[in-house]
């Protein structure tokens, strides 16, 4: 405790210090322990890794079970067994317990095989973040990324500084874009594109969030009214189905024949609502993807224009620099 809180001192030591150097320091950290949770390949192997855990501490207890099994019996047949023999089995349980022990450390032990074995699918993992850390801190201008798990102890971390997710991105993007084609792979450099510009902004963040929960939302209500609909339309073609039956019932004389004309009339009635409730819900299905595909195209149409604004933006700051440059260059003169 003492000497993780003298790095913390050294570290806002060394923040103050740069801080007084530079305007606008740019810190962040990462959770590595969230990380090695979500990088797929590493919760695969660590799966893997648990269930040899599991088989191996399976082995333990039928071992220790085998051990108790042969006390128990010494103890009750101690009385009738000669010194000799009381003296063999004692020294089998020994070495039995003795090989226990082994096994336990081999398996379990500071380095033992889990240990090992944890340690040659973790290691991986961690070069990669490294790896990721240091293009993400270039690419976005961090001046500090420290990592939330280790022993330095964090007092508090705002979440606006985790960059654990883009951490977690860049490395599952490396593995995708392996097996991508051209095409997929500018597909996917758009969408990282836009990824960063919304980690960047804290804002566009909450604002996409909120965007995100809206159309899950919508799904959600589109799938509930097709759910209703398919429903209805099994409701309708049972009930039809038993009035064919009724009316094949009445041709074959199982039925009377005002029976048969009133069943006639009220499959007819029963047709016409149907097909009316039908079309209905047909319309009004229709209707609501008609709503929905004029929201995207408005947030498409949005989107674009943001992007032209900022092109906008950019090239009158570029041509602003470009004059003031020529304006340097002509003083200079």
């Amino acid at each position: 405790m003492r000497k993780s809180f003298l790095l913390l001192i050294v570290f806002v030591s060394a923040l103050t210090s740069n801080a007084q150097s530079k305007i606008g320091v740019k810190i962040g950290y990462i959770d590595m322990d969230y990380i090695l949770e979500n990088v797929p390949d590493y919760k695969e192997a660590s799966m893997q890794l648990e269930q040899k855990a599991q088989k191996w501490k399976q082995d333990i207890e039928v071992k220790k079970n085998d051990i108790t099994k042969m006390k128990d019996v010494l103890k009750s047949e101690r009385a009738l067994l000669t010194k000799e023999l009381i003296d063999e089995r004692e020294g089998e349980i020994k070495f039995l317990e003795n090989e226990l022990l082994d096994y336990q450390q081999k398996r379990f032990g500071p380095n033992g095989d889990l240990s090992i074995q944890k340690t040659s699918i973790t290691k991986p993992v961690q070069d990669q973040v490294f790896t990721a850390v240091q293009d993400i801190a270039e690419a976005k201008g961090y001046d500090f990324i420290f990592d939330k798990s280790s022993d330095m102890t964090m007092l508090f971390s705002a979440k606006k500084f985790d960059i654990s997710d883009q951490v977690v991105r860049t490395i599952t993007r490396a593995e995708k874009r392996e097996e991508m084609s051209k095409k997929q792979l500018k597909a996917q450099e758009e969408r990282e594109n836009k990824e960063n510009k919304v980690d960047d902004n804290p804002a566009l963040a909450e604002r996409q969030r909120i965007l995100d929960e809206k159309k899950a939302a919508r799904d959600k209500s589109i799938e509930e009214k097709r759910q209703l609909a398919e429903q209805k339309r099994k409701d309708y073609e049972a009930r039809r189905k038993k009035l064919v039956e009724e009316q094949k019932a009445k041709k074959s004389g199982t039925v009377t024949d005002s029976t048969s004309t009133n069943n006639k009339t009220a499959a007819d009635n029963f047709n016409k609502v149907e097909d009316k409730k039908t079309a209905l819900d047909s319309i009004k299905a229709s209707k609501e993807q008609a709503r929905l595909k004029v929201i995207e195209n408005n947030k498409k149409m949005l989107e674009d224009r943001k992007k032209a604004l900022e092109e906008r933006k950019k090239k009158i700051a570029a041509d602003k620099e470009a004059a003031k440059k020529a304006k340097e260059e002509k003083n200079k003169n």
